[in-house]
């Protein structure tokens, strides 16, 4: 089991397999892109699916998200899904993406074992995308997501980022579209995850001003805290049902008490928050010929010196030095 001192217990395991993404949106890194890890710092196809073997068997983890980066440029990707599908108990598994690759991927991904997809796009209008991400890939993420829906990936969940002078407006507009393709939008406020630490709390789209511009256009009903759980996103009910949106707000209504996840990085570091400023490095562990009891120990250690929060409330927060596509959404 992996507890903390506050009693929380991580059993949704968030797993980064590449820094690396084809995109280069604003709000995550600069036009130029990044030093991407070395080939020899990242983790093996063996030592992802072993670090996941024992966190299913050993520590209680029930739930595994593939994150990046860009997740589906990782090429041993199918395989790791096939593998972890085999587990006993298997855990379940979802992949989030930036869509782009989902068109080829999203049958065989299904076929491995892969449970769902959150897909994430900021805007409707590809002028805005193209601004948005620095590529002219709209289309692209469109078709992935449809990809994913026929491919049974679902519920097919549709991430999005609203920006001052870009799509701030877009919130309703993109709810009618996502009950209209059946995909369960989520907004999320933007977090100091930035590569180039240009964010700032003045001035960004929070949780109210989402909720605000939603309900110009849709009645929205809270659907409640036994049914969020320990879920990130707090949801309202869309006129009525049966159609829902979530918004994650991170920022402004941070929801560390309910925290159930546990972090790898792409280089094989545990991180026990998005915002934490340590990590604990399972990678040397694995390639000094630990046993797996030794691994185990040594995550669990990780996890129990999980602080309460994130910090983002704290006028002297400060900033990851790793940004969003080194950690893994």
């Amino acid at each position: 089991m992996l507890i903390d001192t506050f009693g929380r217990v991580a059993t949704d395991l968030r797993v980064s397999l590449t820094d690396r993404c084809n995109l280069r949106c604003t709000y995550c890194m600069p036009e130029e892109g990044l030093q991407w890890l070395a080939k020899p710092d990242l983790l093996t196809d063996d030592e992802i699916v072993r670090l996941i073997r024992i966190a299913v068997t050993d520590l209680g983890v029930t739930e595994v998200r593939f994150t990046g980066g860009e997740p589906l440029l990782r090429p041993g990707l199918v395989g790791i899904v096939e593998r972890c599908a085999a587990l006993e108990p298997r855990p379940r598994m979802s992949l989030t993406t930036n869509g782009i690759g989902l068109k080829r991927t999203a049958a065989a991904l299904k076929a491995a074992g892969l449970d769902r997809v959150n897909v994430s796009l900021d805007t409707l209008r590809p002028e805005v995308f193209k601004t948005l991400t620095r590529r002219d890939r709209h289309q692209d993420v469109l078709d992935g997501m449809a990809a994913a829906r026929d491919a049974g990936l679902t519920p097919v969940k549709v991430n999005a980022v609203l920006m001052p002078g870009l799509n701030a407006d877009e919130a309703p507009d993109l709810l009618a579209w996502a009950v209209d393709e059946g995909y369960e939008l989520r907004f999320i406020e933007q977090m100091p995850l930035d590569a180039q630490h240009g964010w700032k709390r003045d001035g960004m789209i929070t949780a109210g001003d989402i909720l605000e511009s939603l309900r110009t256009r849709f009645a929205l009903t809270p659907e409640g805290a036994d049914e969020r759980g320990s879920a990130p996103a707090e949801r309202w009910v869309v006129d009525g049902g049966p159609h829902t949106v979530g918004v994650i707000a991170s920022v402004t209504r941070p929801f560390c008490r309910a925290c159930d996840r546990t972090r790898l990085t792409a280089d094989g570091q545990v991180r026990t928050c998005l915002f934490a400023t340590e990590e604990t490095d399972l990678r040397a562990t694995l390639r000094s010929d630990a046993s797996d009891a030794e691994v185990a120990e040594l995550w669990r250690k990780a996890m129990w010196g999980k602080k309460a929060g994130s910090g983002l409330d704290d006028p002297e927060f400060l900033q990851p030095d790793r940004p969003m596509s080194a950690i893994g959404g």
